[in-house]
């Protein structure tokens, strides 16, 4: 019995056409509302062809889409970069053998990861707006990123610690028997082996870091979505304004994810080959030792007939 059949039954020929009649159903419903938002569209003058001509104008993107893409990835790097510094330093806290340290790193994490990014932007963004330390047009960008970094760092620190929990025992247990302290065990073994594991799920929310830069267009932070709103201000066509808006992000997140994927079938190919060149050296070592014994043998074999030889001389 194949583990296919063990996991589920395979379905019979009613459940196949009911299926069939399913992904029918869903495709013509999902058409059917697309095509309806295209002929409001239309019937709204958004599709027609002065709507679009405005992309075809190298002032279009040099005004607005091209300082809304720096913008958001200005914002972006800076949390990415800050996250990550942060989410270290609170997988060290989490795993701390300090219980107060722990548990103030503990609440931190399951705080700011529970609370909106959106509402950490606004309180950041207002809070500086009175206490005025900062000039009014660099506290937009304070405000997103220091909403960017408090989720996110705490999510990553979830995932650096989720991922030295997922490592051997014995990859502790060598670091302390080396005389490492815990501490140093878990800095200089246990958390660079758990980034390298975690390498996908990490460049996976970076993406989440760039589509959530996009919150910054509820405290007028100039991103890709605030630029795509003055435009569509500008040239009376806000749906083109979005959707181009719209492309962009996609092909920014698929270009991450592509990245995320070609770093994880690296590492798929790198472990495959540390295993293959670990059973080549295994199968050396067989062979060596097998030689080794053969030679012994046949030297002892030698021996025995040389001595029976001369004790018959």
């Amino acid at each position: 019995m194949s583990a296919q059949q063990v996991l589920f039954d395979a379905p019979g020929p009613r459940a196949v056409r009911l299926y069939r009649i399913m992904a029918l159903v869903g495709t013509v419903v999902v058409l059917g509302v697309l095509g309806w938002i295209g002929w409001r569209m239309w019937d709204r003058g958004q599709l027609t062809a002065d709507k679009w001509m405005p992309f075809l104008e190298w002032r279009t993107w040099e005004n607005y889409y091209l300082p809304g893409f720096w913008d958001t990835a200005r914002a972006a790097l800076t949390a990415i970069v800050v996250s990550m510094s942060l989410a270290l330093v609170l997988a060290m806290g989490r795993m701390s053998d300090l219980a107060p340290l722990r548990w103030v790193t503990t609440v931190f994490v399951e705080f700011f990861r529970a609370v909106p990014v959106l509402i950490m932007m606004i309180f950041t963004f207002f809070f500086l707006s009175r206490q005025g330390w900062f000039p009014d047009e660099l506290n937009p960008f304070i405000a997103t990123v220091t909403g960017l970094v408090l989720y996110n760092s705490s999510v990553l620190c979830e995932v650096i610690r989720n991922g030295v929990g997922s490592l051997p025992n014995g990859q502790r247990e060598a670091g302390l028997s080396i005389g490492l302290s815990s501490s140093q065990t878990r800095r200089i073994i246990l958390i660079p082996q758990a980034l390298t594991a975690m390498l996908p799920t990490l460049v996976s929310q970076i993406i989440v870091i760039v589509k959530d830069t996009a919150l910054g267009y509820i405290i007028l932070y100039p991103e890709l979505l605030t630029r795509a709103r003055q435009l569509g201000s500008a040239e009376a066509n806000v749906v083109p304004a979005y959707l181009v808006a719209a492309a962009l992000f996609i092909l920014i997140n698929y270009g991450l994810g592509r990245a995320a994927e070609a770093i994880e079938n690296r590492q798929r190919r790198r472990s495959r080959s540390a295993a293959k060149a670990g059973q080549g050296s295994a199968t050396m070592g067989d062979a060596s030792g097998v030689a080794a014994g053969v030679g012994m043998h046949g030297k002892i074999g030698t021996g025995s007939t040389s001595g029976t030889a001369e004790d018959g001389y």
